[in-house]
């Protein structure tokens, strides 16, 4: 692996005022860890073991941090630790872990990230692009590994997480194209697509513009609606339905997904299928997706996280793109939209979804 340089400060934490933010753990206050007693710990349980079993190897510390709560995230967080509880098994150790999450805020990913380092973890697991920054740049010091899960895009200049010599971690980068081509599989007419996503998301950098210059190629028109928070996003929503744009594109936006359960049924209500990034969206109410299944990528990233802390970092590569390739179809927004979509299924893996409330 080559030498990696130190990583960059491209972005600014906010005000110091903030600080006095209180630290969100992930299920209210929920820290959890590896098996034992369960004790109390930040207003929650959390299980524990109060020391090492006869005969262990090695006890390790991990600490897991969300960008923020929402299905795709709290798949990966819960997968990596299922595979950590797994791996300490079969290798005879003791990992303990704590999943926590900054509530989509910079100052608390930061606060998280730095507590992380006070308490001297052997690895921080960030979830998505945010937390992954905030993290790496946290352990620029002490060269804590950093093995991010979920960062679409880590060799973007906006995100800069390739080429550090304690940072790897998985990819989700998305299939743009594909995800038009099932578009206009599912309907050839398409004249018009709306592209819904987040300024502040790096995720959504590449592929809305790789979506720009596809859609051109093809000779269908686009628009662009931009939000930053729920009511942005609705409203967001609410003026490309006005356009009668024929379908809607959102990359693997966390901003967006977070609103889902809020837009989606006002989509349908105007007749115009969502197809999005990830998974979660699609059991938010999203019409269809094509992505990676991230049960899988936060096992893949757990195992990159073992290897880190026992073996080290050399030999790890940048980054690992996990295969993606599923197509994800929601059946009750499909029947409300009278949508045919059996032509996915010669197109990739097809699993069916119904919207779940979560």
């Amino acid at each position: 692996m080559k030498k990696r340089n130190t990583l960059k400060k491209f972005f600014a934490i906010a005000a110091a005022a903030a600080l006095s933010l209180s630290l969100c753990a992930c299920n209210g206050g929920t820290i959890t860890s590896s098996d034992g007693p369960t004790v109390t710990v930040g207003g929650g349980e959390a299980s524990m073991p109060v020391s090492d079993p006869e005969g262990t190897a090695g006890k390790y510390k991990v600490a897991i941090i969300k960008l923020t709560d929402h299905p795709s995230l709290d798949e990966i967080a819960e997968a990596v630790e299922k595979q950590l509880d797994k791996l300490a098994a079969d290798n005879n150790v003791v990992i303990e872990y704590t999943t926590t999450s900054g509530q989509g805020d910079e100052t608390t990913l930061k606060q998280l990230a730095d507590q992380a380092i006070a308490d001297e973890v052997d690895v921080i697991i960030p979830v998505a692009t945010a937390a992954a920054k905030i993290s790496a740049l946290a352990a620029e010091e002490t060269k804590t590994p950093v093995v991010f899960a979920a960062v679409s895009y880590p060799d973007e200049e906006s995100v800069a997480l390739t080429g550090i010599d304690y940072v790897t971690g998985t990819s989700d980068a998305l299939n743009t194209r594909f995800i038009i081509d099932m578009m206009l599989a599912q309907n050839p007419d398409v004249k018009k697509v709306g592209l819904l996503y987040s300024l502040s998301e790096d995720n959504s950098i590449r592929p809305i513009a790789e979506a720009k210059a596809y859609l051109t190629e093809k000779g269908i028109a686009f628009s662009e609606q931009t939000a930053n928070s729920n009511d942005e996003v609705i409203a967001a929503a609410a003026a490309l339905a006005a356009e009668k744009v024929d379908a809607v594109f959102t990359p693997t936006d966390n901003k967006i997904a977070v609103a889902e359960l809020a837009i989606y049924q006002s989509l349908i209500d105007a007749g115009i299928p969502h197809y999005t990034g990830a998974d979660s969206f699609v059991r938010n109410g999203a019409f269809a997706t094509c992505g990676v299944n991230y049960t899988e990528l936060g096992g893949r990233t757990a195992d990159l996280a073992y290897e880190a802390i026992t073996k080290g970092m050399d030999g790890l590569e940048d980054y690992y793109l996990m295969d993606g390739g599923i197509i994800t179809v929601n059946t009750e927004t499909a029947a409300a939209l009278n949508a045919d979509y059996s032509m996915f299924k010669d197109m990739g893996t097809l699993v069916e979804v119904q919207t779940t409330e979560d």
